[in-house]
């Protein structure tokens, strides 16, 4: 792994993101109400139940972070076992376990809302976790692994899981049932179009610019070039969503409401859970930082997609999905400054005590 350092500091950009997401959000939720030709748009363009605008603003999204992945320390992070078999129990036995619970617990009245709440619980992050690690200053080559390792997983566990966490596990508790037949085409394509894509076009542009005019001028010159795009198509990806399911929120605020409290729970108790986890492991706060963040969020994408493509565009559980990146979006944005308000008090350095002014200043770490 390299060893250079890393700042810490958001650059300017960054630090007013949770005002432009919701400046985002709030764009959306207009064009849903006075513009709702947008969200005919963005329903007639869509790949089997993938809308493709939403696609594009991922891939645009994701590109740059995975462009700056060095994939030749990629390799190192498989040998770690502490952080593989951590995070997979954490994304694969903790995370869908906790959200059954919290789904029971806050909403054992409202069973579609309830398998909503589930079916996100079981769909873990394969997007946007890459932009929140990146501004934490989390790991980025063990970001990458993980996230590729759960994308696997991704495709061959997710139906059964939804047949255990929905069927048989509330049949052994004494709690209602709910039948669901999982479309593996929607969960493979989910993988393979919003990580299968910018992970090759990330690996070959460092591939290719690396051999050709090689890493200096990768990292200083092209990387500087293609980051602003990170941001940008993450703001266009949020209008997009809440422009094509905007409508649903605005109808149902009271629902809106009972949903995204266990969710703000399951966020928050993931992520310390998680640090803790990590700290006790004695992992650095990098690799702790990527694990927390990759076991909290959630592939809201693919758990949209799968409760439309099974319930329908106006069910409970699509509603459920839908309040998802709602609520993850600034819930993880806020998780953010907490890794780093954490950093320098769970695993101090040197480079953190007190040290007399310095006529230069540390550059600001930004996103773009």
């Amino acid at each position: 792994m390299s060893t250079a350092p890393r700042p810490t500091r958001l650059g300017t950009t960054d630090r007013f993101l949770p005002i432009w997401i919701l400046l985002a959000m709030g764009l959306g939720l207009l064009l849903a109400m006075y513009v709702p030709a947008v969200g005919d748009v963005l329903h007639a363009f869509t790949i089997g139940s993938i809308s493709v605008p939403i696609a594009v603003g991922l891939l645009v999204m994701m590109y740059p972070v995975l462009a700056k992945v060095r994939y030749t320390d990629a390799r190192a992070v498989a040998s770690d076992k502490r952080l593989l078999v951590t995070s997979l129990v954490l994304n694969w036995l903790v995370g869908p376990a906790l959200m059954f619970a919290l789904a029971w617990i806050f909403l054992p009245d409202l069973p579609e809302y309830r398998t909503g709440l589930i079916i996100v619980g079981l769909a873990r992050c394969i997007a946007m976790v890459l932009i929140w690690n990146d501004l934490a200053c989390g790991d980025r080559e063990a970001a990458a692994f993980l996230v590729a390792v759960n994308s696997v997983f991704q495709v061959v566990a997710f139906g059964a899981l939804g047949w255990f966490y929905l069927q048989v596990l509330p049949g052994w508790l004494g709690l209602a049932t709910t039948s669901a037949q999982f479309s593996i085409w929607a969960i493979t394509a989910s993988v393979l179009v919003f990580l299968g894509i910018p992970l090759l076009a990330g690996y070959l542009s460092r591939r290719i610019g690396e051999a050709r005019r090689g890493r200096d001028w990768y990292e200083a010159k092209f990387l500087p070039k293609v980051g602003p795009f990170a941001l940008w198509g993450l703001l266009f990806t949020i209008v997009m969503l809440f422009a094509l399911q905007g409508n649903q929120v605005i109808a149902n605020p009271g629902d809106v409401a009972r949903i995204a409290l266990p969710m703000l729970v399951y966020f928050l108790l993931m992520f310390l859970v998680s640090f803790v986890a990590g700290r006790a492991l004695r992992m650095t706060y990098e690799r702790t930082t990527t694990l927390a963040f990759t076991a909290a969020g959630n592939n809201f994408e693919l758990a949209i997609a799968v409760a439309i493509g099974t319930f329908g565009a106006l069910s409970g559980q699509a509603l459920a999905g839908i309040v998802g990146p709602l609520i993850e979006v600034p819930a993880l944005v806020a998780l953010v400054y907490v890794a780093l308000w954490l950093k320098p008090r769970m695993f101090p350095t040197k480079a953190d005590a007190p040290a007399a002014p310095a006529a230069s200043v540390t550059p600001d770490r930004t996103l773009v």
